[in-house]
């Protein structure tokens, strides 16, 4: 649930602002990293730019994916996990349904 609110406040999730599409499996790489960027995430944005994560393979990532696949550190990777990428998966579902 908290992880839902943090990924609510980011203009990305929800509307088609600074050129990112409003739903995530739209993203381009660029996108993706630029998310992780504004979301305070600098270092480890660039992992999801190393291994070519773009939207609808960052909806496809389960946590052990992003635990072990990325090469980050754990604290920042359960962080990712939580309360952005489960996030987006779950908004995306939920909008994928209407």
């Amino acid at each position: 649930r908290d992880g839902w609110l943090i990924c609510a406040t980011f203009s990305s999730c929800s509307s088609m602002e600074n050129g990112q599409p409003a739903d995530p499996a739209d993203w381009a790489i660029a996108d993706v990293v630029n998310y992780f960027r504004a979301a305070g995430f600098e270092e480890q944005a660039n992992a999801f730019e190393d291994q070519e994560i773009d939207g609808k393979s960052l909806l496809l990532m389960t946590r052990n994916d992003v635990l072990t696949g990325l090469t980050i550190k754990l604290g920042p990777a359960l962080k990712i996990y939580e309360y952005h990428v489960k996030p987006l998966q779950t908004q995306h579902l939920r909008n994928s349904a209407l």
